[in-house]
């Protein structure tokens, strides 16, 4: 145990816990991407990934046995997120797949409420986070050096994928990004040092650079504005921070302005911008779907994320798919619910954490699934959720008792004979 800064008992959170938060991003990784090196079967993938969650349910469980939770509104709305899965899914429109992804959903919420009982608004779990998703990225950086044919392949345009593990251009330019935001945080509220820092930061710019990925290099522009913005009124740091990133973005703008363009452009003409890479020709469709009023409440069971053979790539459309309406509901309940206490706290390190990465979800939301089923951004927004939360009311610690006044004796009297 040890005491917070307003005068709490907090609990300190044991080391596995972090091998907890491991396995759940192993879970995440998903098991569709790039070829690798050595081939994995997907079976093969899935197996892992699967296990993966079941042993960081046992695990968790095993270090919270009394079951002792932190209730909060972003656990709650996600655990009835499992109502409208498990109402579409029960027709089997989707398979008997939607009941396994449903199974899924519920082990990983179940783990999150078991490590809720170390959510005490410090910035453990931002740790953990920065470890594991560095993993992955040092895991790229190996199977680039291995085999740099099939890290950069003509398939993906030259984008950077996963060449030991199959993970996509966006996969990879989503760790990099929030990696990145939350070690510059971190730094700004001399929670770490610069070079500790600069060790995350540096290959984690340099690989969002080779994955083109412009959703994840505007989260974290825009993450990172919000975030250092919500810490300019009480931090030197940041306010010195704030100054020099908008002076280098001006140079850049005008120096660098054509060389910018293009690898925001990554060889595509404006039309092909401009439909978001295909994307809405597959929303259209969504959209000019028939649908029976079931459908649209509930959905049609959880998915692959996808529509006539294409990724959705959207949260929102994702989960009107497959949850309906009701699951849109719950889902845009607990990003406001995040986003409305982020802002109603005062400036602080963990605020402007939680405001990252719940501006970076956020935007990516709309080019990107993930928002209603078990994947990364839910454990983003956790991570949010551990931040925000408060230490327990009943781990207060006592008040001090007031020091005892030494009072001399009294010379002791002569007895008279």
């Amino acid at each position: 145990m040890s005491a917070g800064q307003d005068g709490t008992r907090t609990e300190r959170a044991p080391r596995a816990v972090g091998t907890v938060w491991g396995l759940l991003v192993l879970n995440t990784l998903g098991s569709a991407g790039a070829e690798t090196i050595v081939p994995l079967p997907r079976s093969l993938i899935q197996m892992v990934t699967m296990g993966a969650l079941v042993a960081a349910f046992a695990l968790a469980l095993a270090l919270n046995l009394r079951l002792r939770v932190r209730a909060g509104a972003y656990l709650f709305l996600l655990s009835l997120l499992l109502v409208p899965s498990l109402v579409s899914s029960a027709g089997l429109e989707s398979g008997f797949g939607a009941l396994f992804r449903c199974a899924r959903l519920g082990l990983f919420i179940g783990t999150l409420w078991l490590l809720s009982r170390w959510w005490d608004g410090g910035t453990t779990f931002v740790r953990h986070h920065i470890r594991m998703y560095f993993l992955v990225l040092g895991s790229v950086v190996a199977g680039a050096l291995i085999s740099p044919g099939a890290a950069l392949p003509d398939l993906y345009g030259g984008r950077l994928v996963g060449a030991l593990w199959p993970l996509t251009p966006p996969q990879i330019g989503q760790y990099a990004a929030v990696v990145t935001g939350l070690a510059v945080l971190l730094l700004l509220g001399r929670r770490t040092d610069r070079v500790s820092a600069a060790v995350v930061v540096v290959p984690s710019l340099v690989l969002l650079v080779l994955t083109h990925t412009r959703t994840a290099t505007i989260g974290l522009l825009v993450g990172l504005a919000l975030a250092v913005g919500s810490l300019v009124p009480t931090s030197a740091a940041a306010r010195r921070f704030f100054a020099r990133a908008a002076l280098c973005a001006a140079v850049a703008a005008v120096g660098f302005a054509a060389a910018l363009r293009a690898w925001f452009l990554r060889g595509q003409d404006e039309e092909h911008l401009s439909s978001l890479t295909g994307r809405a020709k597959v929303w259209d469709a969504l959209l000019a779907e028939p649908r029976s009023i079931g459908e649209q409440v509930f959905g049609v069971g959880l998915g692959d994320k996808s529509f006539g053979g294409l990724p959705i790539d959207n949260s929102w459309l994702a989960v009107y798919h497959e949850q309906g309406l009701t699951g849109v509901g719950l889902v845009a309940a607990f990003v406001l619910v995040l986003g409305g206490v982020a802002l109603l706290r005062p400036p602080s390190l963990s605020r402007a954490c939680a405001i990252f990465l719940i501006a970076y979800c956020a935007l990516a939301s709309y080019t990107e699934a993930g928002l209603g089923d078990a994947s990364p951004y839910l454990l983003h927004l956790a991570v949010a959720a551990s931040l925000l939360a408060a230490p327990a009311p009943s781990a207060a610690l006592p008040a001090p008792e007031p020091p005892r006044r030494r009072v001399p004796r009294r010379a002791r009297q002569p007895e008279v004979t």
